[in-house]
C-alpha cells in the first residue's frame, strides 16, 4: 500500500485548469545557479591548465619523451667460437640411465554387483549388464541362510579396468558393485 503524507497535505479546493497550471509552475524549484557557475569555472580552469602545460614545456624534454632511448651495445667483431667436435660426439652418444620401478600388482580383480535370492532376478541383472556391453556370470552359492545367486564380473588384470566397468554400470543405474582381489 502506498504511503500517504497526511500532515503536509494541502486541502482540496476547486481550482480551474488555468490556476492548476500556474500552481504547478510556481512549485517548480529554480535551477541551481551555483552549480552552473562551478561547472563553468572547472571547465575553464582545466582548459587553461592544458594550454599552460603545452606552451611552457621544455622542448628538450618533449623531444626526449618522443624519441625512444637507444642503448649502445658493445659489438664484438669476433664471431662466436665453434664447439669442439668431441663435445658434440659426447652429446650424441650419451645415454641416460633411469631406474624403472616395477608396479606391484595385487593380482587379478573381480567385481560383484549383487547377491540375489532367485535365479530369474540374477538373470535380469545379467541381461541389463549385457546391454551396457559387459559380460557377467552368475554363481550359485549355498550358505547358512539358504541359496544365493551372485552376479559377478571379471577377472580384471588391473583395478583401473574394474573401475572403468563400475563407472559404466553407474551410468545405467546399477550401483553398489564391490571390487576386490581374486579369491
Amino acid at each position: 500500500m502506498a504511503q500517504h503524507d497526511y500532515i503536509n497535505r494541502q486541502p482540496k479546493t476547486r481550482q480551474s485548469a488555468k490556476n492548476k497550471k500556474n500552481a504547478q509552475v510556481s512549485q517548480r524549484k529554480p535551477f541551481p545557479v551555483f552549480l552552473s557557475i562551478a561547472a563553468v569555472i572547472l571547465i575553464t580552469g582545466f582548459t587553461y591548465g592544458l594550454w599552460y602545460i603545452k606552451t611552457n614545456a621544455d622542448p628538450e624534454q618533449v623531444n626526449q619523451a618522443q624519441m625512444p632511448k637507444t642503448v649502445a651495445k658493445k659489438i664484438d667483431t669476433a664471431p662466436e667460437k665453434p664447439r669442439d667436435p668431441e663435445f658434440l660426439e659426447e652429446i650424441r652418444n650419451h645415454e641416460v640411465k633411469v631406474d624403472v620401478k616395477e608396479i606391484k600388482r595385487n593380482g587379478p580383480y573381480q567385481m560383484q554387483c549383487a547377491s540375489l535370492r532367485t535365479y530369474p532376478e540374477a538373470e535380469a541383472l545379467k541381461a541389463k549388464m549385457a546391454f551396457a556391453g559387459l559380460i557377467a556370470e552368475i554363481k550359485r552359492t549355498e550358505g547358512n541362510n539358504g541359496v544365493w545367486y551372485r552376479v559377478r564380473l571379471g577377472p580384471y588384470d588391473s583395478k583401473r579396468k574394474a573401475e572403468s566397468d563400475k563407472n559404466k554400470l553407474k551410468r545405467i543405474h546399477i550401483i553398489g558393485c564391490a571390487i576386490w582381489g581374486w579369491t
